[in-house]
């Protein structure tokens, strides 16, 4: 229940620091909301992290812009499609 609860909260704060994201556009304050969200839906649901791993494997340069902490974070180990 407490994992769904963070999923729930992440799927929440993805579309929240979206908006943010456009409401201050000179201050990147959005970006770490929209970081936060992925890593909690990740990490929390299957589902969140299949669409991770299936968004990394469609688009590999985006991979490229995470860097090894993050990637750390998100999946709790090295993630490499290689």
């Amino acid at each position: 229940m407490f994992r769904s609860a963070l999923a729930i909260l992440g799927a929440a704060l993805i579309p929240i620091g979206v908006i943010i994201a456009f409401l201050t556009p000179i201050i990147p304050v959005g970006l770490p909301i929209v970081i936060l969200g992925v890593v909690l839906l990740a990490r929390n649901a299957v589902w969140g992290r299949r669409f991770v791993q299936n968004t990394l494997a469609r688009h590999p340069k985006l991979e490229r812009f995470a860097p090894d902490w993050l990637l750390r974070l998100i999946f709790g180990e090295v993630h490499k499609e290689s």
